[in-house]
């Protein structure tokens, strides 16, 4: 009878890696998930992308994926996955790509389809996306990669100014310049990474994290977090070395709370997102600015959104099962 109901559980591929920097970040996230899968109602399985190397490890071996059905082979039993996870940060996880490929071959995906995945992870189309629902955004000017510049335009703009590549995670790419010769050597050498480049003024406020989802049938906010960074910015280290004070609940008025979650759950549903989101405001005057969207975010036991879960008395057990299974019924 046991051999019997474990052949009903679904295989579950945790998809992890990718192609970019976020690589590593990307590792931790997959194993605290597999972690947090129901292997009572699933088989997990963790998939690791890279260019060159689709892999299942798995009891210590592993096993190459076939990418024409996503399937692989243990001696001569193959294996064919039901759903898969995808925590993969960055390309191709995050931007489109691999919901493309799975659309492709008929595997269902837990987070945003194709389309959302490719504007969440356009910073300026992202930006342009939360302007048109009214929400405050930072004065920005965005610089295709194609596009002779010419410095003075950005002569309106006030600095210190932040100059990031338009699609990139975890502050990879993000440099905070003080002046117009900064400007252009930090443009330099940022030009040619990713789709182009964003110039953003700076906004002095409270920074602000909310993590939320659809869970049963509502848009639900697990935490906003407040974020005191000991760097001059929100950089990688302060995100994933120790570099910043991380305050759930934040510290900010019940009339202000609630304009942030306003706006947070008006980006997640307009833009028809599917499971964890993190959305970063900035506080100024009163006033949440929005300043980008994570549709797949960070999972380590360092990362925000597990710490908001645990803090508003939710399991991530809880709310994986409800992905995969969502996924599954879609």
């Amino acid at each position: 009878m046991r051999s019997k109901l474990k052949k009903l559980k679904k295989n579950i591929a945790v998809l992890m890696g990718g192609y970019s920097d976020e690589f590593e970040i990307s590792i931790k996230s997959g194993n605290n998930i597999l972690k947090n899968i129901d292997t009572k109602l699933f088989n997990p399985y963790s998939v690791i992308i890279e260019k060159n190397n689709w892999r299942v490890t798995n009891e210590g071996n592993e096993y190459s994926i076939n990418k024409n059905d996503f399937s692989f082979k243990i001696g001569i039993n193959k294996i064919q996955f039901h759903v898969v996870f995808n925590i993969i940060h960055g390309t191709p996880g995050e931007d489109g790509l691999i919901q493309k490929y799975f659309d492709r071959i008929n595997i269902p995906y837990t987070g945003p389809n194709s389309n959302n995945a490719r504007i969440t992870f356009n910073k300026n189309e992202c930006i342009d996306f939360a302007k048109n629902l009214g929400i405050s955004c930072a004065k920005s000017i965005f610089i295709r990669n194609n596009q002779e510049v010419d410095f003075n335009v950005f002569s309106t703009m006030q600095f210190p100014l932040f100059v990031k590549t338009n699609n990139s995670g975890s502050s990879f790419g993000v440099t905070k310049v003080k002046n117009k010769e900064e400007l252009k050597t930090n443009f330099e050498n940022l030009i040619g990474l990713g789709n182009g480049i964003l110039v953003e003024e700076t906004l002095n406020g409270i920074e602000v994290s909310v993590g939320l989802m659809e869970y049963k049938g509502e848009i639900k906010v697990f935490g906003i977090t407040e974020i005191i960074t000991e760097n001059d910015f929100f950089d990688y280290e302060a995100k994933y070395l120790g570099k910043s004070n991380e305050i759930t609940p934040a510290k900010i008025p019940n009339k202000i709370s609630d304009n942030v979650k306003r706006c947070a759950k008006l980006i997640y549903e307009n833009l028809r997102l599917s499971g964890f989101a993190r959305i970063d405001f900035i506080i100024v005057n009163d006033i949440p600015y929005f300043l980008e969207l994570n549709s797949i975010p960070g999972m380590s036991d360092e990362s925000i959104f597990p710490k908001q879960v645990k803090l508003s008395n939710q399991k991530l057990k809880d709310l994986v099962t409800y992905m995969i299974n969502n996924a599954l019924n879609n």
